[in-house]
């Protein structure tokens, strides 16, 4: 999921969660979680296994909660999502750590196995969701949209699937900066000493992970080969352009970090944000690093609000919840199937960032050969 400006990497929340897991109580709850017929929600892999919508819906209200996580309603137009779903089905979403990384969400489905306070839902950047499902976290669930979904972009199990995503963007802010930079080759001109920052750590945050591997294809690297984009930010850090201060709203109206690289859906929203904040905050998609993915949806194998779990992946992947993604000017993984349908929202897609040519994704085994790499090089890539 490839794919907040807060949805970083937050120091000290691995511990913060830690502390909560530790006073934690009671197991996952089971009685609300099943239908009229018996069935059971926690191991539903589709509407029809619970006996259709309606008995789904019935569910769910009857659970009558939703645990997500690191769910920052500024990311993606998340709060809208949020408040629709409440208000269409009369079920609370309780939302932790909205600032939290992928890492953190899977912390915590480890670390509360069987908890009432465990996550039901997980949006994780693609190559976390990789993980989660290799470490068999996940549960096998089927959105009714779920053959629109690209092939290539979704679990053939449906543990996970691609939801939103957008193309690594430039965020600048032109009041502070007298010539914005356009590409990364750009971001190593001395005139933006201490300026260019990352949203988080690539070793824990999607958004930070693409904004390495867009720079490795700005350098000679490819999907298979991750490394120039290593070699770039320890080349960034070595000339003093690059701050390891984790950029955040706070950070960039403050001026901590003026420049930024993001997905072009958050800076793009961002602009809209700062603007009213007296920000001049400009976006632009780098040429030579034209690097896109989405984030994924996924439901915890062990959640403990398994039926309104499933029920937030219907309402996502609804043309309702698509939309609302757009909205937030990013790229909702319906997107060609919802236009061809007639239901896609076209001013929306109309005010999307311009980007030229057909986007190609890694596939699983390059995602996870470029995990490892950046796991293993990054702390010594921004040490000098």
């Amino acid at each position: 999921m490839t794919v907040s400006l807060p949805r970083t990497a937050v120091p000290g929340a691995l511990a913060l969660l830690a502390a909560l897991a530790l006073s934690a109580c009671g197991a996952a709850p089971d009685d609300a979680s099943t239908a009229a017929g018996g069935k059971s929600a926690a191991t539903a892999a589709s509407a029809a296994d619970l006996g259709g919508m309606d008995a789904l819906v019935a569910a769910a209200k009857k659970e009558g909660t939703l645990n997500a996580i690191a769910l920052p309603r500024d990311w993606a137009n998340y709060g809208a999502l949020i408040d629709g779903f409440e208000k269409k089905y009369g079920i609370h979403i309780a939302v932790e750590n909205p600032d939290g990384s992928s890492q953190d969400e899977i912390n915590a489905v480890t670390s509360r196995k069987g908890q009432d306070r465990a996550p039901d839902v997980l949006d994780l950047g693609s190559s976390f969701a990789l993980s989660a499902a290799q470490q068999n976290l996940l549960a096998p669930y089927k959105v009714q949209g779920f053959a629109d979904i690209p092939e290539g972009q979704k679990d053939a199990q449906g543990r996970w699937y691609n939801d939103y995503g957008g193309y690594i963007s430039i965020g600048c802010d032109a009041k502070r900066v007298k010539e914005c930079p356009q590409t990364f080759a750009d971001l190593l001109k001395p005139q933006y000493k201490g300026q260019v920052a990352l949203n988080g750590n690539p070793t824990k945050s999607g958004s930070a992970f693409g904004g390495v591997w867009a720079a490795s294809l700005a350098n000679g690297g490819s999907f298979d080969d991750i490394r120039p984009g290593l070699d770039f930010f320890a080349k960034l850090k070595k000339s003093g352009n690059y701050t390891p201060v984790e950029s955040t709203p706070a950070t960039v109206e403050k001026g901590e970090t003026p420049i930024s690289i993001d997905w072009d859906y958050l800076n793009a929203g961002y602009a809209d944000e700062f603007r009213s904040k007296g920000v001049d905050w400009k976006v632009a998609v780098p040429a030579d690093g034209k690097f896109s993915q989405y984030y994924s949806q996924a439901v915890n194998k062990d959640a403990p609000h398994p039926a309104a779990a499933r029920l937030w992946q219907e309402y996502l992947y609804s043309a309702e919840g698509q939309n609302l993604w757009l909205k937030g000017y990013a790229r909702p993984a319906l997107m060609n199937a919802m236009e061809k349908a007639g239901t896609l929202d076209s001013a929306a897609a109309a005010k999307l960032p311009e980007v030229a040519g057909t986007p190609s994704f890694p596939t699983e085994a390059q995602q996870g050969k470029a995990k490892t790499a950046v796991a293993a090089g990054w702390a010594k890539a921004i040490s000098g």
